[in-house]
């Protein structure tokens, strides 16, 4: 197949690509590289099936051009990491919404002249806001804090998304799936963006204090990166999961200071542990969300989906992969 992935060059895309090659598939990747990264694909440059195309996907000819040719798409390019959304929350609605608007209406338009080209959505957990349950599963009411808060307008954002998606779904029928990530890690992630553990796992390396937020006890079920890729994949591959929603990742809760210790025993058990205050990581209006577990239970019965690397694999994974850019040294 002729596959589209937006954001490829960026961590979950990257993975994505390299498991769509594999497949035997010709994938063309459009990245701005505003937060990708192109050595996160090098080691495919001159690949006879991927195009590499750096351009901002809020460009309606480029879309229509790169959508004629696509038997699948899958939509991953987004504004992402909780850093960067509270520094520039324009920007992040912005690129969370108009360029999903383009490329729904432009498959609508060839899903109208009878070609259906299956459509994933990479959403998030964030859209979940401060739900107070403990568990959440995709029928779960979304609870966004005030507008006074630019946190919250990356789950606002992203709800944006699934709401243009779905419509699309209920008037003509789309072949659509939306996925959303809870707390995908692994090779190739950055802690640029406020990403826990590649920050905790390059402080760890090079002596640095790891820096907790808050009391530590906030609680997180982190998934690694190739579950979740074949996850999406799996359930872009199942007509019956065409039209829903579905949570991806770990349901195994853990709180960020035992992950600090887990890195810490693994890594370097000399290295320290400080606490910062949200408002000196973000600012004095961030909120954060105390638990986020997700309920497994429709995607587990759409594909007999089961994450198979624990925490202390992916920790590993994620060092394994530092020391192997660091003794490579910068591209």
């Amino acid at each position: 197949m002729n596959i589209l992935v937006t954001g490829g060059s960026g961590f979950i895309g990257s993975h994505l690509t390299d498991s769509l090659i594999s497949e035997g598939h010709t994938v063309t990747v459009v990245d701005d590289l505003s937060t990708g990264n192109s050595s996160n694909l090098s080691h495919l440059a001159g690949h006879p099936r991927l195009r590499m195309v750096r351009a901002d996907f809020g460009n309606a000819q480029l879309v229509q051009d790169v959508c004629s040719e696509a038997d699948q798409v899958y939509h991953l390019a987004a504004a992402v990491g909780v850093a960067l959304i509270a520094k520039q929350p324009i920007q992040t609605i912005h690129r969370n919404i108009y360029p999903t608007q383009l490329l729904l209406d432009e498959l609508r338009r060839l899903h109208i002249l009878g070609k259906a080209v299956p459509l994933f959505i990479a959403s998030t957990s964030e859209v979940y806001g401060k739900n107070p349950k403990s568990i959440w599963n995709e029928n779960d009411d979304l609870v966004f804090g005030a507008t006074t808060k630019p946190r919250w307008s990356y789950g606002a954002s992203k709800a944006i998304d699934e709401f243009l998606a779905l419509a699309c779904v209920r008037e003509c029928n789309m072949p659509v799936v939306i996925g959303r990530f809870f707390n995908v890690v692994g090779p190739r992630q950055t802690g640029a963006y406020g990403m826990v553990l590649p920050r905790f796992v390059a402080a760890a390396m090079q002596g640095n204090p790891l820096i907790v937020h808050d009391d530590g006890r906030q609680e997180r079920c982190f998934a690694h990166v190739s579950d979740v890729v074949g996850a999406v994949t799996r359930l872009m591959n199942t007509p019956s999961a065409y039209g829903r929603i579905y949570n991806i990742g770990s349901d195994i809760p853990i709180s960020i200071l035992d992950v600090a210790n887990r890195v810490r025993s693994i890594v370097n058990p000399k290295a320290q542990i400080e606490f910062q205050s949200y408002a000196k990581a973000y600012d004095e209006d961030f909120e954060d969300i105390r638990r986020r577990v997700p309920d497994l239970s429709r995607i587990r019965q759409a594909i007999g989906y089961e994450p198979r690397l624990r925490l202390d694999d992916i920790i590993h994974s994620v060092w394994d992969s530092m020391k192997q850019a660091a003794s490579v040294g910068p591209r």
